[in-house]
């Protein structure tokens, strides 16, 4: 009798050995969960993939720190072409009208809102591997990222914080401050989905735009900052800078790495009131899936 249910139990594991690996090969995935598409793309996750793979032991209890899951990209053309030109892989794929759909597995890091591809397979429209990639590097998810509704719709599997919301909100970007001289407006806003604490410093990234008296835009910088809240001072982290002349360039660091104080009376003084409102106001999310 207890042969017959070691057998029995051995077979059971088989089973759901196998059951387990066709769904991390997302072969033949029916879960894809559509989250939105536009002229070049189609963007999809598989709520059933999603799994916590590390996490931590807090005051609040386990908190997760990184999590896996799978996401499904489908291309028009011209989404083709570009991925292709983005990836360089021309040499590989020449003809973007190949490349039907994609299957990637990600790996998140909530409290820094990292994404990194796992694995990547580029798929013809019978269902065919035309290419594949193996792990990437880790990235920053932001407003400009490509991955930003994966990130969001992924992480509210597991902490159902309203990161899908908060994206799709009215009030997704705030405005910091404005100022206006010499025919030269300047306006900050700040995106919300990206705010959170570490320790007294509030993480998030800022959008600075200037125009001309005509509407003009004149130059863009997009910015990774650190704002020490009680302290009223803030350190440049990375960011990346526009101009109808130069494009997009990466941005540097004028202030070596160092935290600068905020002035009272600057403009960006106002910033900073409008920050220490919002950490006061919606303390739960800057705090979300915090372990500091």
């Amino acid at each position: 009798m207890g042969r017959q249910w070691y057998r029995l139990a051995c077979i059971l594991a088989v089973v759901l050995c196998l059951t387990v690996c066709q769904h991390s090969a997302v072969n033949a995935a029916d879960n894809w969960y559509w989250l939105g598409s536009d002229a070049k793309y189609g963007k999809f996750f598989d709520p059933v993939s999603v799994v916590v793979t590390k996490k931590v032991k807090t005051e609040r209890g386990f908190v997760a720190t990184e999590i896996e899951a799978w996401t499904k990209t489908t291309y028009s053309y011209a989404g083709a072409a570009e991925t292709i030109e983005n990836y360089k892989i021309k040499d590989s794929l020449p003809n973007p009208g190949k490349l039907a759909y994609s299957l990637a597995q990600v790996r998140i890091n909530p409290q820094n809102r990292t994404v990194q591809y796992v694995r990547e397979n580029f798929y013809d429209a019978d269902g065919k591997v035309i290419w594949s990639k193996a792990e990437d590097r880790e990235k920053e998810v932001n407003s400009q990222e490509f991955d930003d509704e994966f990130y969001a719709a992924i992480v509210d599997e597991v902490f159902r914080q309203g990161e899908m919301a908060r994206r799709m909100a009215e009030d997704r970007w705030i405005t910091l401050w404005q100022s206006e001289q010499g025919g030269v407006s300047t306006q900050v806003t700040a995106d919300t989905t990206t705010m959170r604490l570490r320790g007294d410093n509030l993480i998030l990234w800022e959008w600075e735009e200037q125009k001309d008296a005509a509407g003009g835009v004149l130059e863009i910088k997009f910015m990774k900052k650190s704002v020490n809240l009680p302290n009223g001072t803030e350190l440049f982290v990375s960011g990346k800078y526009w101009s109808p002349k130069t494009g997009w360039q990466v941005l540097e660091d004028d202030m070596d790495g160092k935290y600068r104080p905020i002035v009272e009376t600057s403009p960006e003084y106002k910033g900073l009131v409008r920050l220490r409102a919002f950490a006061k106001g919606y303390s739960t999310w800057v705090n979300r899936y915090r372990i500091d």
